[in-house]
C-alpha cells in the first residue's frame, strides 16, 4: 500500500488541531521552547542565547558541536518563538502520527541541525553575504526553531498533500503541497537574490526541509531512534475508537482477539508511526473501521 492509499491522504481534511489532539511530543517541544524563552528572557536576561546560539565560529572553529542542536530551542522575540510554536501546534501531530513520537523528535532536531549546516554550506561558498560592517558570517548567530518546523511542513506535504490549509494571510485556501511549495520558493528566492535581511534564516530553512523530505522518502534511517524501555502512550486515531459498548453486553472469543489485536497494532503505531505498518495490519485497522457505526 502506499502512502496516496492511506485515509489521511484524501480529500476534505482540514489542518485544525485542537488541544484534546495535540500529541505528547509536540506538546513537550512546545511548553520547553515557551519555558526556555520566558526563562531565558526574565530569569537569566537573555544569557542564555550567549551559551546555545549557533555561529560557525563557535560551533565548528571552536568545537561547541551542542549548537547544531540548542540553537533550535533559542529565540529572538515573542513574535519569533509564537509563530514557529504556531506551525508546531498546527503541523507537529500530523508528523508524529505517521513517525511515532520516538522517530519524530529524532527527525525534528536532526531537521534543525540539517539547517545550520546548509547555512553555514551556503556561507561558506559565497552564496550567502555577510551584512555590512562584517567581514564574514562566521559569528553570525543563528537561533529558532523553523528549521526543524519547515521539515515537519515537507514531511506533512509528502504524507498528506491534498490536507487543505486556510491561511490567514492572505485569507486563502491552499493544499499543503501548495503551501510546501510557496515558501520553500520564498526561502529559495531570499537566498539567490539576497532579499531582505533574513537570507540567512532562509537558508537555515531549506537545509532543515531538504533533510526533511529525504527522510520522509528514507524513513528506515531513524531506525535507530526507536530505543527500548521508556513508557509508551499510545496514540489513538479517532477513525478507530467507537462508541463504548454496554457494560452487560457479553464479549465473543472473537471480538476479545480482535481488540487485542487492535491495540498491539496501535501501539506498533505509538511507538514506529503509521510507516510501520504492514499491508495485513493496515488492512486489519481498515475493516475495524468500517465495522464501527457511527456515533448517533
Amino acid at each position: 500500500m502506499g502512502l496516496a492509499d492511506r485515509n489521511y491522504r484524501q480529500r476534505g481534511t482540514w489542518a485544525a488541531v485542537g488541544l484534546g489532539q495535540l500529541t505528547p511530543m509536540a506538546k513537550w517541544l512546545i511548553i520547553i521552547n515557551v519555558a526556555i524563552f520566558f526563562g531565558d528572557s526574565m530569569l537569566f536576561h537573555n544569557r542564555l542565547g550567549n551559551w546555545g546560539c549557533f555561529t560557525i565560529e563557535s560551533a565548528i572553529n571552536n568545537g561547541r558541536i551542542w549548537e547544531f542542536f540548542t540553537f533550535q530551542f533559542l529565540h529572538g522575540s515573542v513574535l519569533h518563538v509564537v509563530f514557529n510554536m504556531a506551525g508546531l501546534y498546527i503541523f507537529g501531530p500530523w508528523a508524529e502520527r505517521w513517525w511515532g513520537a520516538r522517530r519524530f523528535l529524532a527527525f525534528y532536531l536532526l531537521c534543525g541541525a540539517a539547517g545550520a549546516i546548509f547555512y553555514t554550506l551556503l556561507a561558506w561558498i559565497g552564496i550567502l553575504q555577510p551584512p555590512p560592517g562584517m567581514a564574514s558570517l562566521d559569528g553570525m548567530p543563528l537561533v529558532g526553531a523553523s528549521a526543524g518546523i519547515y521539515g515537519i511542513l515537507v514531511g506533512v506535504a509528502v504524507i498528506a498533500p491534498d490536507l487543505r490549509v486556510l491561511l490567514y494571510f492572505p485569507p486563502i485556501e491552499m493544499s499543503m503541497r501548495q503551501v510546501a511549495m510557496a515558501v520553500l520558493a520564498i526561502a529559495a528566492g531570499t537566498v539567490i537574490l539576497d532579499l531582505g535581511d533574513n537570507a540567512g534564516g532562509e537558508a537555515g530553512h531549506l537545509g532543515g526541509a531538504i533533510l526533511g523530505f529525504f527522510l520522509m522518502r528514507r524513513p528506515g534511517l531513524l531506525g535507530w531512534a526507536d530505543w527500548h524501555g521508556a513508557a509508551v502512550e499510545v496514540i489513538r486515531p479517532k477513525a478507530f475508537v467507537g462508541p463504548a459498548e454496554a457494560k452487560l453486553r457479553p464479549r465473543t472469543e472473537v471480538d476479545l482477539h480482535s481488540q487485542a489485536e487492535v491495540d498491539r497494532i496501535l501501539e506498533k503505531i505509538s511507538e514506529h508511526g503509521f510507516q510501520s505498518l504492514t499491508d495485513a495490519e493496515r488492512n486489519h485497522l481498515q475493516e475495524i473501521a468500517k465495522s464501527i457505526p457511527p456515533a448517533p
